[in-house]
């Protein structure tokens, strides 16, 4: 892999300049010509090449998409090194801070990719054994892309071995589990084998088996029926293969891994939670990524240090409703103040204009009167609130509470759970200011970094907006000041539980005994939330986004705003515009210094 070559060194003057342009008072971006809603955008150089990336990119992903195919990951790498090609023969005389931050973030992101395609192929080893058949239908599958001609007999002998080799891998998973002894199976679901990372590089397998028989699936519905030959030669042995890969997938998700029986509701709470840690290494890889200069033990240090700070404030709110410092218990007296059935959506609407018309007052931020119109709302299924059982949100906010199908202790949990003082303290977070607005600017300005999207920005403004929010005196009564604090608790929690998974230090149990008994969470919400952390649909550090990211933001607050060279609306603003990035490159942006080229992060933004 090559390295990133600097070709030339912007002159020092024009770097003083943008940072005039950029900082000073008045001078910012509001020099610049007003667009419809009033604010002011500066372009980058790079837009168009990034955009370009993003596309081709995408177009790739679409065309090799094989789940674990080499040929996919052999085919996005030389891709990577063709983009590493363009980006060093870009002149960087001449670029402005905004092109100097999309060069660093466009080397960062390149980087990145290579250490994934890394990873993958070490992932795919782990559980290669247990996937004998992928190279088989990977090749099948990607010669049909390619448009190659098919030998039908050749075809049916393949889907032969294939199924021969399966049904021994089987056989000889099943002969491990037996008992030399007595010559007994050892208990499936309720004791599964192999356990430890083993254990997860099964699961990963059950998922890796599911998308391999998709894609066989879709080789053979290509040609069935418009190749007389082909089906002649090939019905019966793919059939036969396909059933034999849904029974070899049955069997790994529930008796090597121990999930729920093939049929039931995915995400079943009686499911065991698994995850699949990816350890230091791979932690220390995603923060580099994410251009934080600390490590996975830094950020539990700072959460810990969070946690107490909420813990000290939850017995002051706590004394003040006469519970003296037993917060737990001024908790419990907060979840019952919950609505009854049917009228939550009322409350949620109410919530939201009132968190509107307080950022709207104190001039925090520009709201535009589109964004202000087009959020609605919608209601979580039941189904949702398995892995969701609280808020969701965007230009959509989806609102959770009980319905008539749970059970009534499932129900009175979600009452519990999306209680009034608990609920005020999370629709601005998932509307306005928060993810709503946040997405609409994001839709509007610098676009193209969505090529460089980060939770760290993603979750850590709306987070930042809670912070900001208690520090204005949002929360007027204890009950609601509790009702934030719970929120933030369990911001600090998530970093815990969920470095300390990858760590190694933690299981998903004791995550779940963490959240009911340190943050206060009903059993079944925190089971979701563990649950929803560690199914693999969210990258390792996204949890510990929220709180780390409001942190980078609100530091990032004090030197602008604390110092006056910004107003918090013109603060708030250029944040938005400025696009989804690691927070360390809108400091950049704002400050109006150019990153140094071969970038490493320095910012030590919650050091005290």
């Amino acid at each position: 892999m090559t390295t990133l070559r600097r070709r030339s060194t912007p002159p020092r003057i024009a770097l003083v300049l943008l940072a005039l342009l950029l900082v000073l008072p008045g001078l910012s971006l509001a020099q610049q010509s007003p667009d419809a809603d009033g604010l002011h955008s500066a372009t980058s150089e790079l837009r168009d090449l990034v955009a370009r990336y993003s596309t081709d990119r995408s177009a790739l992903m679409r065309r090799w998409d094989v789940a674990w195919s080499a040929t996919r990951r052999d085919r996005m790498r030389a891709f990577y090194e063709e983009w590493q090609d363009r980006l060093e023969d870009i002149d960087t005389a001449d670029l402005s801070v905004e092109g100097a931050i999309d060069y660093v973030l466009f080397h960062n992101e390149l980087r990145y990719r290579f250490k994934r395609l890394d990873r993958e192929a070490a992932e795919f080893e782990e559980m290669a054994d247990l996937l004998p058949f992928g190279a088989r239908i990977a090749a099948l599958e990607e010669a049909r892309r390619a448009g190659e001609p098919i030998e039908p007999a050749r075809a049916a002998e393949l889907l032969d071995e294939l199924t021969e080799e399966l049904e021994q891998r089987q056989s000889s998973l099943v002969a491990a589990r037996t008992r030399p002894e007595s010559g007994e199976a050892k208990p499936g679901p309720a004791a599964p084998e192999p356990a430890g990372p083993e254990r997860s590089a099964a699961l990963r397998a059950v998922h890796a088996t599911e998308a391999l028989g998709e894609a066989l699936d879709d080789w053979y519905e290509f040609h069935a029926g418009y190749d007389p030959l082909f089906t002649w030669w090939v019905e019966q042995p793919y059939e036969r293969a396909s059933e034999v890969i849904v029974a070899y997938r049955k069997y790994l998700r529930e008796t090597v891994v121990g999930l729920a029986p093939e049929g039931g509701e995915e995400g079943d709470s009686e499911d065991p939670i698994i995850g699949d840690p990816i350890g230091a290494a791979g932690l220390a890889a995603d923060l580099e990524h994410e251009m934080l200069a600390y490590d996975a033990r830094d950020l539990i240090e700072i959460a810990e240090r969070e946690y107490a700070w909420c813990v000290d404030q939850l017995q002051q709110a706590s004394a003040e409703l006469g519970y003296g410092d037993d917060w737990q218990a001024a908790l419990t007296h907060v979840k019952s103040l919950h609505l009854e059935p049917g009228e939550q959506p009322e409350l949620v609407r109410e919530l939201a204009l009132e968190a509107i018309a307080f950022v709207e007052e104190r001039d925090l931020v520009t709201v535009p009167e589109l964004a202000e119109e087009i959020w609605r709302m919608e209601m979580l299924s039941p189904e949702s609130q398995r892995t969701a059982p609280f808020f969701l949100g965007g230009e959509v906010v989806r609102v959770a509470f009980p319905t008539e199908g749970m059970s009534h202790e499932e129900k009175l949990m979600s009452l519990r759970s999306n209680n009034v003082p608990f609920s005020r303290a999370v629709v601005h977070h998932e509307l306005i200011p928060g993810h709503h607005l946040q997405g609409f600017m994001t839709a509007r300005y610098n676009t193209h970094r969505r090529a460089f999207s980060t939770p760290f920005w993603g979750e850590g403004w709306p987070l930042y907006w809670e912070m900001l929010l208690w520090d204005l005196g949002f929360p007027g009564t204890p009950e609601e000041k509790i009702g934030m604090l719970f929120w933030r608790t369990h911001r600090a929690a998530r970093i815990v539980f969920s470095l300390k998974f990858h760590l190694g230090e933690m299981s998903a149990e004791e995550a779940i005994e963490f959240l009911v008994e340190g943050v206060g969470h009903e059993r079944s919400a925190a089971t979701a939330e563990v649950r929803r952390s560690f199914a693999g649909s969210y990258p390792p550090l996204y949890q510990a986004a929220y709180m780390i990211g409001g942190l980078q933001i609100r530091t990032l607050h004090e030197e602008m705003v604390g110092t006056g060279r910004m107003t918090d609306r013109e603060f708030h603003d250029a944040i938005l515009q400025g696009g989804s990035m690691p927070i360390e490159m809108h400091r950049a942006r704002l400050q109006g210094v150019a990153p140094e080229w071969e970038f490493r992060p320095r910012w030590r933004f919650a050091d005290r």
